[in-house]
């Protein structure tokens, strides 16, 4: 038997604001809250979930594993403008400027990446 990837969790400061970007990005809600920590997912109850949990430290360097997100039902750049909105920001890792990908950061500096269609 394997294992399945039940949760990927994001450390923050402000775990509100960071599940609140996550749900808006992903059309998640919040599916429980304990002392310290926001679970999120999929209505239908699907997994994986993201664990929102606080930490006192502030990021410091590169995520070492991050998210990569598709835009589903719109164009890349009309999905990077609506990302943008929503507060994601546009960050340089060391990527090559000829990548097919953007990668982004959450309102508190944990880089995503936007792929290219399909």
């Amino acid at each position: 038997m394997s294992s399945r990837l039940a949760a990927v969790a994001i450390d923050a400061h402000d775990t509100e604001k960071v599940a609140a970007f996550w749900c808006d990005v992903l059309g998640w809600h919040v599916v429980d809250r304990e002392e310290g920590g926001i679970t999120i997912g999929p209505a239908d109850g699907a997994w994986p979930r993201i664990d929102v949990f606080e930490v006192p430290e502030p990021k410091t360097i590169k995520n070492r594993l991050h998210l990569d997100l598709r835009a589903e039902d719109r164009s890349t750049a009309d999905e990077l403008r609506r990302l943008e909105s929503l507060g994601a920001r546009r960050v340089d890792v060391g990527q090559p400027s000829d990548v097919t990908w953007v990668v982004l950061a959450d309102p508190e500096g944990n880089e995503f990446c936007l792929l290219s269609g399909s």
